[in-house]
């Protein structure tokens, strides 16, 4: 029996997850962007999904072993150019700021991995919209967009009134760069999901193979999750090269400014230090689990959502732009936001909220829990 308002709950755990993740990788020293991201990657993609679906379902080997090559070659290339849009994500921010960058980007990631999968399957016509639950659902998603779009709003009048005094040494944004490559990033995110969806057949053998199926996604994670290893491997190992950065692994001297160099190289006229190389291995190893927990309890929460499991990606992208505002209240970047920034984030808030409600509620009426 499933139990779509547990599911809203494991997604809301999911997005504070996601939410969080970065904040060990705050602590790391004299460690460039490359040597970190795929220090903590590894665990990311690597460690975390194999020894959590090692020891939450049953004979993992099997399963995965009976996968069709069909199967294995769409979740692993889902997985790598949902890889893509990860590493373009970092130029979204770039060229468009944080807060209307996060926005557009997950705003269309949300769109595409929610709606695409059942337009392609044909279940938007035949089961979504003739029922009262699925148009509940469909509303929930839309109302999710909406409050994506109301905290894009509010992120960009923060922006604007925090540069009003043209602070020194800002960057000048390029709207149209940045939507183009917000574009891609949102579409190739959202493959992640079309990632899952390919999975279904290993769905099915694990379940058969007697796993819980609060469990059941967690083979499928490991799957596409290599294939965003491999994306990333190759552009940190292409950095690595590039800046000579290698030697960071065994506690070579790094040129450290006191922060970590994020999606830059090291700044070669910094004072070069050895990293506490104890300390970075944990604290990227610490991010990266953290990571994989937003996939942990995302296909937890998906188990549960019933006939229109699709309906999660939509959760889950709501969730992270709660707790990723959150966050940010509690780093007080909205300090000197100015009063209609602050009313657009509580409103946006307020909306993302409802919509999990609501997607919940909808879910709810479909299963019958209600």
């Amino acid at each position: 029996m499933v139990n779509p308002l547990l599911g809203v709950v494991f997604h809301w755990i999911g997005g504070l997850a996601s939410a969080s993740f970065y904040v060990p990788y705050r602590g790391v020293r004299s460690w460039s962007w490359e040597v970190f991201w795929l220090t903590g990657g590894v665990f990311s993609w690597i460690v975390a999904p194999w020894l959590f679906a090692s020891l939450q379902t049953q004979d993992l080997l099997g399963v995965l072993g009976g996968a069709s090559p069909s199967t294995w070659f769409w979740c692993v290339f889902f997985g790598i150019l949902w890889g893509f849009g990860g590493l373009t994500f970092g130029l979204t921010l770039r060229f468009l700021g944080i807060s209307l960058g996060t926005a557009v980007a997950l705003g269309l990631t949300a769109a595409f991995g929610t709606l695409i999968p059942p337009l392609v399957s044909g279940e938007f016509f035949t089961s979504l919209l003739p029922s009262t639950g699925g148009q509940i659902v469909l509303a929930g998603v839309f109302i999710a967009l909406a409050g994506i779009a109301i905290v894009g709003m509010a992120g960009h009048a923060k922006e604007r009134h925090q540069a009003a005094g043209d602070a020194p040494g800002s960057r000048p944004r390029d709207f149209r760069r940045g939507m183009a490559v917000a574009v891609f990033s949102g579409i190739m995110s959202s493959c992640f999901a079309y990632g899952l969806a390919a999975g279904e057949p290993i769905r099915q053998a694990t379940l058969a193979a007697g796993t819980d199926p609060l469990s059941q996604g967690l083979p499928v994670l490991c799957i596409v999750l290599l294939g965003g290893f491999a994306t990333n491997a190759l552009w940190c190992g292409y950095l690595i090269a590039r800046n000579r950065s290698a030697g960071q692994f065994v506690g070579g001297a790094a040129h450290d400014d006191g922060k970590v160099a994020e999606y830059q190289t090291m700044n070669s006229t910094s004072r070069p230090r050895k990293s506490p190389l104890a300390r970075n291995y944990l604290l990227s190893a610490l991010g990266g689990t953290i990571w994989y927990f937003q996939f942990f309890f995302y296909t937890m929460g998906e188990s549960q959502m019933g006939a229109y499991g699709f309906s999660s990606w939509t959760l889950h992208m709501a969730s992270i732009i709660i707790f990723a505002t959150l966050w940010g209240l509690a780093l007080k970047e909205w300090r000197g936001a100015g009063r209609r920034a602050r009313t657009l984030l509580s409103t946006g808030l307020a909306v993302l909220i409802g919509s999990t409600a609501v997607i919940g509620w909808g879910n709810a009426l479909s299963a019958g829990s209600l």
